[in-house]
C-alpha cells in the first residue's frame, strides 16, 4: 500500500509544474494563453505543465531615458534629454499585460512623457525657459504622474537631464550675453569717471574756499603776510640784491 502511494504521488508530482516568483516581480497564470486569477506575488506556485505556464513580470522601480524634441511658445526647437523614474502598479500587471504585454515602457512610457513635455514647454518663450528650467519640469512630472497613472503606471520622478537649443539661438544668446556684459562695463566705467569729475570739482571748490579765506586773511593782518613769507623761507639769504633794496624780514637794531 505505501509503496502504491509514493507510486502515485511520484506520478502526480512528475506531472506537475513548478515555478518560483522572485522578489520584485509578479507572476501571471497563463492558461492557453488567458491569465487565471489576480497576479501572484512572491513565492512557489505548482501548476499544470501541459494547459498552463507561470510568467514573471517585473514590478521593481526603474529608470527610463530619452530625449523629446518640442517648440517653445516663440518657435524656438529644442531637445530635451529626459529620465523618468517608475514602475508598473503591482496589482494592475495583469491588466498592464493584457493591454502591453511584457514591453509596456517602450510602448507607453515614451509617447506619454513626449505629449507632457510638448504641452508644457509650450508655455515658455525660450528665454524664460532656461531660468524657468525647475518650474516647467516640476510641470511636466506632473502632467506625466496623471497620464501613466491612468494606464495602472506609477511614476516617481522625471527629470530634464540637458536642455539643447538650435545653434543658432544658442550663438544669439551667447552673443546677448556678451553685449549686456560689455553694456555693464561700459556703464561701471561711466559711473567711475562721473564720479572722479565730482571728486575733481569737490576738491577744486574746497582749495578755492581756502584760498578764498587765506587771502582774506592775508589781506586783513600785514603781520600774517611776513609770517608766511618766513614759514616759506629756506633759510638763505640772497646771494645778489639790487642797489637800494632792503633785507627782507631781518631787523638788526645797533648797539
Amino acid at each position: 500500500m505505501k509503496n502504491l502511494l509514493k507510486c502515485t504521488a511520484m506520478i502526480l508530482l512528475s506531472g506537475c509544474g513548478c515555478e518560483q516568483v522572485d522578489t520584485g516581480y509578479r507572476g501571471l497564470e497563463l492558461r492557453f494563453g488567458e491569465i487565471q486569477g489576480k497576479p501572484k506575488p512572491e513565492g512557489l506556485y505548482f501548476y499544470n505543465p501541459f494547459t498552463s505556464t507561470i510568467k514573471e513580470i517585473k514590478v521593481q522601480e526603474e529608470k527610463v531615458e530619452g530625449k523629446a524634441v518640442s517648440f517653445t511658445r516663440d518657435t524656438q526647437r529644442i531637445e530635451i534629454d529626459f529620465a523618468v523614474t517608475l514602475f508598473p502598479n503591482p496589482e494592475s500587471i495583469d491588466q498592464i499585460y493584457k493591454e502591453y504585454g511584457t514591453d509596456w515602457d517602450r510602448k507607453l512610457v515614451p509617447q506619454a512623457i513626449q505629449n507632457s513635455i510638448k504641452d508644457t514647454v509650450g508655455q515658455y518663450i525660450a528665454d524664460d525657459l532656461v531660468g524657468k528650467r525647475d518650474e516647467a519640469r516640476a510641470k511636466a512630472e506632473s502632467e506625466v504622474v496623471a497620464n501613466l497613472k491612468t494606464r495602472n503606471i506609477i511614476v516617481s520622478r522625471l527629470d530634464f537631464v540637458n536642455l539643447d537649443f538650435d545653434d543658432a539661438y544658442e550663438k544669439a544668446v551667447e552673443a546677448k550675453v556678451v553685449a549686456v556684459q560689455r553694456a555693464s562695463e561700459s556703464k561701471n566705467k561711466t559711473v567711475e569717471i562721473e564720479e572722479n569729475a565730482k571728486q575733481k570739482v569737490i576738491a577744486a571748490e574746497a582749495e578755492a574756499k581756502s584760498m578764498t579765506i587765506r587771502s582774506q586773511a592775508l589781506s586783513q593782518n600785514r603781520g600774517l603776510v611776513e609770517y608766511e613769507a618766513v614759514q616759506k623761507w629756506d633759510g638763505k639769504l640772497p646771494q645778489y640784491m639790487l642797489s637800494g633794496s632792503a633785507m627782507p624780514f631781518i631787523n638788526l637794531k645797533k648797539d
